[in-house]
């Protein structure tokens, strides 16, 4: 788990709403001093750090490698504060983090290739690499970068908002559940606009993106990911169905679940979710959109849950290059779907406003 400190050295005016926001979202560790320090002792949970080395607290930060803390207790952390502002300093970082439980780093200049190097080098050892950011773009940059990203982040909040992005950043990977459905038709669709979604990302076999003419029941398309006789492979691609389906995007609440938007309304810079064929889901960024004028196979599919009878549709481009994923998760062309073979699909929430789930009576057929 990614460490975030806020800094709450100071007793701003929403002091009180900031620090209760931070517990609420469980945020524990907090930079304190002299004059918040009070607020926090009393606190069993939290963490406490503090640059004046006279407070009792958890972790104490140097300022300078020749500090001596006096009277330190065993159990108490020391980490150090460095500015980094050459290549002589990103050396001398590496070279002393043995020496300290974590470092904060403050890059004012050059950010992501001075922590590029810093990462590549100690994210190996014991040493905590901590980033000291401005806002929450350079934030996400710090978790982030070289995938690994740094151990954790010091941040001074402006505004409760402000805490409820940072708890965003650390969402992990959630889940949505795949089961399989039984196709009961297939038609022809001669004229459509179908919608290519062209991340930038790489996708890798088994994930797609979860893809339905109505909002009861979604497909799972797989990127084209394979190389064949004809056509190089797109591994950033899901060619994703016609302009008027649904496809699942991040929601904005904060219980992790997902949206729905329609194809046409993608655009560059919107974030989709990805789907692997355990079910696993990840957020990626569109780089483009592509709509052209394709024949179509519309498919009509089928489960029973629960002795209930769920019926929906997906509709693709007829051709060999897309693929839905059969029920053992092998991608599988749609020109070779038969009626009666079974596809990995998610079941919605059958009702949407505006791509909200709602509990809701709506007909979609």
């Amino acid at each position: 788990m990614k460490k975030i400190i806020l800094n709450f050295e100071k007793k701003t005016d929403n002091f009180k709403a900031l620090v209760q926001e931070a517990l609420n979202m469980n945020f524990l560790d907090f930079l304190v001093s002299r004059d918040t320090f009070m607020e926090f002792k009393n606190l069993e949970r939290i963490t406490t750090y503090s640059r004046d080395l006279s407070i009792d607290t958890q972790n104490l930060i140097l300022l300078d490698v020749s500090e001596k803390p006096l009277g330190i207790d065993k159990g108490i952390k020391i980490g150090l504060y460095y500015e980094m502002k050459s290549k002589q300093d990103e050396e001398f970082i590496v070279e002393r983090a043995s020496n300290f439980n974590f470092i904060i780093v403050k890059a004012p200049d050059w950010k992501i290739i001075p922590f590029e190097n810093l990462i590549a080098k100690m994210h190996k050892n014991d040493t905590e690499l901590i980033a000291s950011v401005e806002n929450i773009n350079e934030a996400e940059l710090m978790l982030k970068t070289l995938e690994i990203g740094t151990d954790g982040i010091v941040i001074t909040p402006k505004d409760v908002n402000d805490i409820v992005e940072l708890k965003k950043l650390l969402v992990t990977e959630f889940r949505v559940e795949l089961i399989e459905a039984e196709v009961t038709a297939l038609q022809n669709v001669p004229e459509s606009e179908r919608v290519c979604v062209d991340t930038t990302s790489l996708l890798k076999s088994g994930e797609g993106m979860l893809v339905g003419s109505t909002a009861k029941g979604f497909v799972l398309v797989h990127a084209e990911v394979f190389d064949t006789q004809f056509v190089s492979s797109r591994p950033f691609r899901v060619n994703a169905g016609d302009v008027s389906a649904y496809i699942l995007v991040p929601s904005d609440d904060k219980d992790n679940s997902y949206r729905t938007k329609y194809l046409s309304e993608l655009k560059g810079g919107d974030q989709v979710l990805v789907v692997n064929t355990n079910g696993g889901v990840k957020k990626v960024t569109v780089g483009r959109v592509k709509i052209e004028t394709r024949p179509m196979l519309r498919l009509e599919l089928e489960i029973d849950k629960q002795g209930k009878k769920i019926r929906f549709n997906y509709i693709g481009q007829n051709a060999e290059t897309i693929r839905l994923v059969n029920s053992v998760g092998t991608p599988i062309s749609i020109v070779d779907i038969k009626v009666g073979d079974k596809v990995l699909v998610h079941i919605g929430p059958e009702a949407t406003h505006f791509g909200i789930k709602i509990k809701e009576n709506i007909i979609e057929k």
